[in-house]
């Protein structure tokens, strides 16, 4: 995608192309939320990665799955750190570990980074260990650094938990809005494209940032929460402050299975003026549907470009997913049968 063709400057439904976004980089291949995942991303052609934010004792912005520390990082091996753990109810769920919150930046800045799931991605596990943690400071900056005047990579950035950060006294909308503001993120045509499950807090960065402000994702969950905000009139309220919906692909594909076409999630999502980025693809067997499968093993490799072109072919204009390299085959496939 042409940077002069990017969202910001496309007001209607469709995209000149469907983009690749790396989901935390490039996850099959790099533990997350790394350097190298990030990279990696980019290079097998994503448009945009997407990291996950959450935040420090001091208010820095940091990029993690979530803000428990353990399966993502090397917190546990670090005695200094043992007085640490503790019990928390996030999102009303009862999490064990260690949280950012309770970390200052500098503190963060000594643990390393590890494989979050090892059993499904043993490989990647040969790479603990190497990367810190970053900011959303370093991943825009990242991002800007491999953008050319023929390709503009652009930050997807996931606000996790705003409720719970309220309620720690560190409003993510207020952080995000003055760190955006700072990098000169805060633009429509800018690097950064905020979305997250919270529709609060969208609407909060848009009051702050006003209509010119950067471009918003409202994600969709697949709980009976999420069944409103896919019906014509939810998503035109979205589109009040946002200009992407995003469904799971599991929601997307059984919309697509009991709907008429001119009436399935992605062609009335259309209908409202929205874009519709579509999550996560992963290309392991564990997480694909039984005709998609090859082999046995949950671990094995499936048809994840099969998976990408069904999403494709209902007309989604972006991919989220662990391995950019399928999305991209994909897209190149489907691209070749227009023709």
């Amino acid at each position: 995608m042409r940077a002069t063709e990017s969202l910001a400057t496309r007001p209607a439904t469709r995209l000149p192309r469907p983009v690749v976004i790396g989901h935390r980089g490039a996850p099959a291949y790099r533990p997350e939320h790394t350097t190298a995942s990030f990279e990696l991303a980019i290079d097998m052609g994503a448009e945009l990665i997407e990291p996950d934010v959450v935040v420090s004792r001091d208010g820095v912005l940091v990029v993690r799955h979530e803000n428990e520390l353990s399966l993502s990082t090397d917190v546990a091996e670090h005695p200094e750190f043992a007085d640490r753990h503790t019990r928390k109810e996030i999102d009303g769920q009862l999490c064990t570990g260690w949280f950012t919150e309770d970390f200052t930046y500098a503190e963060l800045r000594t643990l390393r980074s590890i494989e979050r799931m090892p059993a499904l991605r043993p490989t990647n596990t040969a790479y603990d260990g190497r990367f810190g943690i970053l900011t959303l400071a370093e991943v825009i900056e990242l991002a800007r650094c491999r953008s050319t005047a023929e390709r503009q990579v652009r930050v997807l950035a996931e606000l996790k938990h705003p409720e719970w950060w309220e309620a720690q006294g560190m409003p993510m909308s207020e952080l995000v809005a003055a760190e955006l503001s700072r990098l000169g993120a805060d633009r429509a045509d800018g690097t950064v494209v905020v979305q997250s499950f919270d529709p609060a807090v969208l609407r909060d960065l848009r009051a702050r940032l006003g209509d010119d402000g950067p471009l918003m994702g409202q994600l969709v969950d697949d709980a009976h929460t999420g069944d409103a905000m896919v019906t014509p009139s939810g998503l035109r309220e979205i589109s009040t402050y946002a200009q992407v919906v995003a469904p799971s692909r599991d929601r997307v594909l059984a919309s697509a299975a009991t709907a008429a076409p001119a009436e399935h999630l992605v062609a009335q999502a259309h209908a409202a003026q929205l874009a519709v980025f579509c999550w996560t693809l992963r290309a392991e067997n564990a997480y694909l549907p039984e005709h998609l499968r090859r082999g046995d093993s949950p671990n094995g490799l499936g048809d994840a470009v099969g998976d990408a072109l069904q999403l494709l072919a209902l007309g989604v204009d972006g991919l989220i997913t662990d391995s950019p390299d399928h999305a991209v085959r994909a897209r190149t496939a489907a691209t070749a049968q227009l023709v």
